[in-house]
């Protein structure tokens, strides 16, 4: 793998009804209603919502036979309606209903968790190799007919593995780890495999962007070393809505994309499946860009796996660095929003010219010439009755002046290619020194990376802000958002991150700029700014209204700050992906709800007109216990 150029990874070709995906193929966009698979008008409806925005697979959830059977009655509405985009079939716990959905969907997916192991209870039960074996032999005589199946009537499969949705055996023997993760797909590869069946796409999903990009790593790794090259579809599962679900399905998405690893992608946002559409073509887009990009001649560190990343070691530099969460800087004389519930930058870059009145709950950067001028005057301002702190920021060429200037923290900004001896000498003689690390390359992402490594493998140990500059007006807010989640999603996955910068040439208000760097870091599991909501798209297995209720819980505990709550259509996924919210609500069936504390069910089955009631009584019970 070279992480520093960018190279789509190289796989066999599937073919899925009209479309081929993998190998030279673009990367295919797709989405999934959340209709009942029973009613063929509003499936056929809400499906050509998807291709006119864009979608060129779309999938249908089919919980039972009936449902499956009725893909015969969809597909051919909207093939007499001109339309040739493939269907897939969305499979769980019934191996029977695969073997339909085969005969009538382009393609099944299938989840490992629960096509032949039972549901999870999350019990502890110790496997003996033997009886480990009977249980794989299992799989795979009810796997092997219906590949047999799927090889009669041209079809292709999707093994699809969700981190919540993972079977007991296989918590039992790898624990909740991305390796277990890994095992559960691998299981049904090899039976893929052995029975030469090739029209096989893979997908590893988690709410966790951090356990979703590890795993895929590790997956890819896994299939190198047993000569298997399959596509993979790409996706954050239950990643929300609105700018959060946005922020967060780029980061997962786009850590992977950036290395060139996706073949298809759906965006899971609890909105109207073709939302999901152009939100998934900009990243693609976006990433896609990088090709053909100038040579990067990075050098990986020696201590860094990129498959099981750890965060570098930094010396702190006043509260920056070492085990610090990342900071964030922002442009500005501050936030026009002055309410405290705001969660305001860590530092704000003012430039050659201090704001006339000074926070004094705020730090300022100012640029080293300004700062110099001032402290030589003796009218630089210190002490609590200004500012918490100000400091200098310098350019590249600054270097030697930094040790003319006495601050406790300093800032220099560097672009990989500067000489090695023109800035690590500096670097290892200036602990206080906060790198902030910028690029124009066209593969930026790449560009960075190099140079903090070239940092490591240098001996030099001090904390790296990164930089993003973008040109948006605030009409394009959302891409901003996305290619900000994107570029930043490697770094911080692969743990290089002590800090965020993100600046834009446009109207988008500093505020947003703000707010979407904190986001990111939340997403990336780093630092946590404000309650997270992990919430499905929802599908025809859900039996409430998901949308309503989503806005009404957000509503009632949006001043909730650092809480996880969980909002799920059905149980499928429910549990598990809430492995590390604090609460949960969850379909039980039609128009009832479950609340959950972490994975422990402690309601069953109440009406949903009170069951947002009962989750805030819940929660609020649980804070007076603290």
């Amino acid at each position: 793998m070279d992480i520093f150029n960018y190279q789509r990874r190289e796989t066999t070709v599937v073919h899925v009804g009209a479309i081929d995906m993998g190998g030279d193929n673009p990367i295919r966009i797709q989405s999934m209603t959340t209709t009942n698979t029973n009613d063929t008008d509003a499936c056929v409806a809400q499906a050509e919502d998807i291709i006119k925005a864009g979608g060129e697979l779309v999938r249908l959830t089919t919980q039972g036979s009936k449902e499956a059977e009725n893909l015969k009655n969809i597909n051919a509405k909207l093939r007499a309606d001109g339309y040739t985009t493939p269907l897939v079939a969305d499979v769980h716990f019934n191996p029977n209903v695969a073997d339909v959905a085969a005969l009538y969907a382009e393609k099944v997916r299938i989840n490992p968790g629960n096509y032949v192991d039972p549901a999870r209870k999350f019990i502890k039960q110790e496997y003996t190799d033997e009886e480990y074996s009977q249980e794989l032999k299992k799989i795979k005589d009810r796997f092997i007919p219906f590949l047999n199946i799927c090889k009669e009537n041209h079809t292709a499969i999707r093994i699809g593995v969700n981190h919540g949705s993972l079977s007991d055996r296989i918590r039992n023997r790898y624990g909740d780890t991305p390796e277990g993760i890994v095992e559960s797909c691998m299981e049904f590869l090899r039976i893929c495999k052995e029975q030469d069946f090739n029209d096989v796409v893979i997908s590893i999903k988690s709410s966790n962007t951090v356990v979703m990009v590890r795993s895929v790593r590790l997956l890819v790794e896994q299939m190198l070393k047993e000569d298997m090259k399959y596509p993979l579809h790409l996706g954050v599962t239950e990643a929300g809505e609105g700018e959060d679900g946005r922020i967060k399905s780029a980061v997962g998405i786009g850590a992977l994309l950036s290395d060139g690893i996706g073949d298809t992608v759906r965006v899971s946002l609890s909105e109207e499946p073709s939302a999901e559409i152009p939100v998934a073509r900009h990243l693609v887009d976006y990433i896609s860009n990088k090709a053909g990009h100038l040579i990067v001649p990075g050098t990986q560190a020696n201590e860094f796996d990129w498959l099981h990343p750890e965060r570098r070691f930094t010396r702190a530099a006043n509260g920056i660095g070492g085990s610090n969460v990342p900071v964030v800087i922002a442009n500005g004389k501050g936030n026009s929003d002055s309410s405290d519930d705001r969660q305001k930058a860590d530092y704000l870059y003012v430039g050659s010219e201090l704001p006339a009145e000074l926070d004094n709950r705020q730090n300022y950067i100012l640029d080293f010439n300004v700062y110099a001028e001032l402290q030589a005057k003796g009218t630089l301002p210190v002490g609590d009755n200004y500012a918490k702190g100000i400091y200098p920021i310098f350019p590249i060429t600054a270097m030697p002046f930094i040790s003319m200037i006495k601050a406790e923290l300093k800032f220099l900004v560097l672009q990989f290619g500067t000489p090695t001896e023109e800035y690590i000498a500096c670097l290892k003689t200036h602990p206080e020194v906060v790198v902030v690390c910028t690029s124009n390359h066209q593969n930026k992402l790449a560009d960075q990376r190099a140079l903090v490594h070239e940092i490591w493998n240098n001996g030099a140990f001090n904390p790296v802000v990164f930089t993003q500059m973008y040109r948006h007006t605030k009409a394009e807010k959302s891409d901003f958002q996305l290619e900000a989640a994107a570029d930043m999603g490697a770094l911080m996955i692969d743990g290089l991150t002590d800090g965020i910068w993100l600046m834009n040439d446009g109207d988008i208000a500093n505020d947003v700029i703000t707010d979407t760097a904190f986001g990111i870091l939340q997403a990336a599991r780093l630092r946590t700014s404000k309650t997270e909501y992990i919430s499905c798209p929802g599908c025809g297995r859900t039996l409430y209204d998901l949308r309503e209720t989503i806005a009404e819980i957000r509503e009632a505990t949006k001043h909730m700050k650092g809480l996880k709550i969980g909002i799920m259509g059905c149980i499928v996924n429910g549990p598990g992906e809430m492995a590390d919210a604090d609460y949960g609500y969850v379909g039980a069936g039609i128009n009832k709800v479950s609340l959950y504390r972490k994975q422990v069910c402690v309601e069953k089955n109440i009406p949903q007109e009170v069951a947002v009631e009962h989750l805030l009584a819940l929660i609020n019970n649980d804070q007076k216990q603290k």
